[in-house]
């Protein structure tokens, strides 16, 4: 009954999806979308459902991969990429260096797919035991916000600890060799670190604080499109209620697009959330708590009010 219903609402948002009406000069070559390897992606993809959508108004569409957000993020600032999927932080640190980017929509997660590992023989026991040890992160990455969050949660500042900006692939072979005691990672690659490297965690992100990802679209690509935002929206709300009821298919498709093992990428999709909704009141001061976090600490170069980019989208309308 339960994946019945799934099916029915992700086919009555698929049906608004196609129906939705655009203006005849809303209608660009084509969209460009930025990606990374977590997310539901590879499969929306392979099922074509975009491409489906907008193939009647004669638009493209053409997807970007990215190893992770502030890149994806650049790219839609400098309108290289049109509309893409980071985590919590990346828009921080974009707004606040005044990038051109909105807030279109968000998928709220549980907090089980982002953590702090240490190697498994690692004396590293609590947070707390962080002081002194050189961590890898992503610089304005979601797993950034975790490292700050997680520190000030144990009493420790950011000078506690030596922090080691590091893109994932760096990330992953400074891990592997020991050259940092800890790691601040999302999936796949924490889902990889605990099966390939038995990496023990020390906190995840709902261990710490109220983590939301969110699709960010270009401010000049919002104004000119709006309803081309709105269908996209749409069309990967539609994606995400099927996500959620399909997960092995989620998994295989993610699996064959990135190479990454199965039963990692098994691992991260049964902790993940798929469901795109408009950023609430709830979420945007969840999400100012954690640009405050990082004026407060001096990580960005002015304070942000997010509420300022926030694009509103009415579900069917």
């Amino acid at each position: 009954m339960i994946a019945r219903r799934h099916l029915l609402t992700a086919a009555l948002l698929l049906a608004t999806a196609l129906a939705a009406p655009v203006h005849a000069e809303d209608k660009p070559a084509e969209i460009r979308i930025g990606t990374q390897k977590g997310g539901f992606f590879p499969a929306v993809r392979q099922r074509q459902t975009l491409e489906t959508a907008f193939k009647p108004l004669g638009i493209e569409i053409k997807w970007i991969d990215f190893q992770f957000g502030p890149p994806l993020l650049e790219a839609i600032n400098v309108g290289s990429v049109d509309f893409g999927f980071v985590g919590d932080t990346p828009p921080i640190f974009a707004q606040a260096g005044g990038a051109k980017i909105r807030y279109v929509a968000a998928v709220k997660s549980e907090g089980d797919n982002q953590a702090i590992i240490v190697p498994k023989d690692s004396p590293i026991k609590t947070l707390a035991d962080l002081r002194g040890k050189r961590v890898a992160f992503g610089k304005g990455s979601s797993a950034h916000n975790l490292l700050v969050a997680a520190l000030e949660k144990a009493g420790l500042s950011w000078s506690d600890i030596t922090p080691a900006p590091l893109a994932p692939a760096d990330a992953t072979a400074a891990f592997v060799k020991g050259s940092v005691d800890a790691w601040s990672i999302w999936d796949p690659y924490l889902a990889l670190a605990e099966l390939k490297e038995s990496a023990r965690v020390l906190a995840f992100d709902k261990d710490i604080h109220t983590p939301n990802a969110y699709y960010i679209a270009n401010t000049d690509f919002v104004e000119k499109y709006p309803s081309l935002v709105a269908k996209l929206n749409t069309t990967f709300a539609s994606e995400g209620v099927w996500a959620e009821a399909h997960h092995e298919d989620v998994a295989k498709a993610q699996a064959e697009a990135t190479g990454v093992d199965i039963e990692a990428v098994r691992r991260f999709v049964n902790r993940s959330s798929y469901s795109v909704v408009p950023l609430d009141a709830e979420v945007i001061k969840s999400q100012q708590a954690v640009a405050d976090r990082f004026a407060r600490l001096g990580l960005i170069p002015k304070p942000v009010n997010v509420s300022d980019i926030v694009w509103k989208w009415t579900p069917g309308s």
